[in-house]
């Protein structure tokens, strides 16, 4: 591994772009970078961290980078070793706020820290028995009312306030304010009786610590005295809230964001602290990253016409296919078109594990999973559990970790003298894998897809290093669950345009475009809009190559009457 000493000043300012190196020579005191869709805004960051530590102007055991990913954290943290700062701490908002809070608890609060709860669903169940709401359409209307207590709580909204801040905002839960404030109400209640803690809870009782105990607040600040916020379009004012409180009253911050890419206000994000950081930080050193690397041009002249912006994106690649915009006559057909535009792509040598299929609402990826499997395309549909969190994955490491130590006990122990991936597989069909889905269904479709995803996953270290062991593979699986890298399965991906926030496909197809769905129907003022339109341009900007944009009037074969127009932002847009 490169030393700090060994990568120089100068060998890290020959490796950026002129705006990169601009934002990599601003230095101490705050930095507003920002970073268009594939500009390379990862890339600033680390190398920006990593020039300051090589002319000594920050110790990097003293930098804390704040991502809203695991993903993106394992990312920053990988990149920032390959350039000798390994000392950076680079986390989540939560996770460094948890630590922090399972430290300080017993110090400053006295006794055992509270316990993270799994998930706010059982507990919202009980919340609303105790509070006699009726939540009446199952797991839905629970997960719903859920989400109005995460916003309310990332807003700093509390229970007796909720109604007229949820009329203010626009927002209409499934039970109505008065029952969800109830419902809020006998949650927190539930929650402090249990000595239990939730996402929200672990950065408000973080933040509350601090500014309670003088003490706690100067060990974290001499500890953390220069921070680095990627995503910062993305800070709801909860997350703002404990930033200042690890700030106090320095200025060391450098954010990363883009106003195109602000599409969580929903959730109680919001853009404000980008756009205003001048206004907060007068006399901060705002540098802009216009050059895509990701993209296109045809894939980033699409994406500048759905921005409109003073400073357009500029590509950098070379030239490729001009995306293809389809009408179908109903969904039907446009699911089946769908598959052979999948297979096309393929007959090209476009792996199928670089193809995404991106929808505006997760219900609408049945149609296409219907539509692959018939044509024999393999696919895996991406949702909003973390890879290494589900049960058969969990699984499938303590059986590999098993398999590992009694290969290295036994001449004759699991896998001895086979290949890895045959051991590997030896392992997971114990569990459950077979070459295709058992099954019908969302629960046998993605026990499929972990396990042939930890599979293939042994296929490539094989292929990469032919003498690898199972230790080598256990020890893969682990730093990579450390990381959230999960493995990426040989078929198409189905998902939300949501969760493809931060992916990026040699190519991308975007169905559905159709008034109601693009923007979707509750959508209805210009803000709302907008963000629709910003969630497009976010779903765009996902391909590196290929962009195939559909939408079909009708949704039924034969259907009559007035169909629904295409969406009003393909008015507008070449394709040429």
């Amino acid at each position: 591994m490169a030393d700090a000493m060994t990568v120089t000043s100068e060998a890290l300012l020959a490796g950026l772009d002129p705006e990169q190196r601009e934002a990599a020579l601003a230095g101490r005191g705050p930095v507003c970078v920002l970073a268009g869709a594939g500009t390379g805004k990862t890339r600033a960051i680390t190398y920006r961290i990593a020039y300051a530590a090589a002319t000594g102007a920050v110790d990097p055991a003293h930098v804390l980078a704040l991502t809203f990913t695991v993903r993106a954290a394992g990312e920053l943290r990988g990149r920032l070793r390959q350039l000798g700062v390994g000392l950076v701490r680079a986390s989540t908002f939560h996770a460094a706020a948890l630590r922090q809070l399972n430290y300080f608890w017993p110090r400053v609060v006295g006794g055992r820290p509270p316990q993270l709860v799994d998930g706010k669903v059982s507990l919202v169940r009980e919340a609303a028995k105790r509070a006699q709401v009726r939540l009446d359409g199952g797991a839905g209307n629970l997960a719903d009312a859920a989400s109005e207590i995460e916003w309310a709580k990332v807003t700093q909204v509390r229970p007796d306030g909720y109604a007229a801040a949820a009329a203010a905002a626009g927002r209409s839960p499934a039970a109505g304010a008065a029952s969800q404030a109830a419902v809020y109400a006998a949650y927190e209640e539930l929650r402090r009786e249990r000595h239990l803690i939730d996402f929200e809870s672990i950065l408000e009782l973080t933040a509350a610590i601090l500014l309670d105990n003088r003490t706690a607040a100067d060990q974290v600040h001499d500890l953390f005295r220069h921070f680095v916020v990627d995503e910062y379009q993305d800070v709801n004012p909860l997350q703002k809230l404990l930033l200042d409180v690890w700030l106090g009253d320095r200025d060391d911050l450098c954010v990363v964001g883009d106003p195109h890419q602000v599409i969580y206000s929903f959730t109680g994000a919001t853009p404000a602290y980008l756009t205003g950081f001048t206004a907060e930080f007068p006399g901060a050193t705002v540098v802009r990253l216009v050059r895509d690397y990701r993209s296109t041009p045809q894939v980033v002249a699409v994406a500048n016409q759905l921005a409109r912006t003073a400073a357009p994106l500029v590509a950098q690649r070379a030239p490729g296919p001009p995306p293809v915009l389809t009408e179908y006559p109903d969904e039907t057909a446009e699911a089946g078109g769908l598959a052979i535009q999948v297979q096309a792509l393929r007959a090209r040598g476009v792996p199928l594990r670089e193809i995404a299929v991106l929808v505006r609402v997760n219900a609408d990826t049945e149609r296409f999973e219907r539509a692959l499997a018939e044509a024999g395309v393999p696919f895996m549909v991406r949702g909003a559990e973390r890879f290494y969190e589900r049960p058969v994955v969990r699984q499938a490491l303590v059986l590999l970790r098993g398999a590992a130590r009694g290969e290295s006990a036994a001449d004759h122990g699991p896998g001895r003298g086979d290949p890895l991936p045959t051991a590997v597989r030896a392992v997971l069909t114990g569990i459950g894998l077979t070459t295709a889905p058992a099954g019908v269904g969302a629960a046998a479709q993605e026990r499929w897809e972990s396990l042939t995803a930890i599979a293939q996953l042994a296929d490539d270290m094989h292929a990469a290093r032919p003498q690898a062991t199972l230790a080598d593979f256990s020890s893969e699986l682990t730093e990579r669950s450390e990381l959230g890298h999960a493995p990426a399965v040989d078929g198409v991906t189905l998902a939300s345009m949501h969760a493809a926030k931060g992916l990026e496909w040699d190519a991308v197809l975007l169905p559905g475009l159709v008034e109601g769905l693009m923007p979707i129907v509750h959508a209805r003022t210009p803000e709302a809009v907008e963000e629709e339109k910003r969630l497009f341009y976010v779903a765009v900007t996902r391909a590196r190559e290929h962009l195939h944009l559909s939408w079909a009037p009708a949704r039924t074969p034969g259907a009559r009457g007035v169909g629904r127009p295409r969406s009003r932002f393909l008015d507008g847009i070449r394709l040429g």
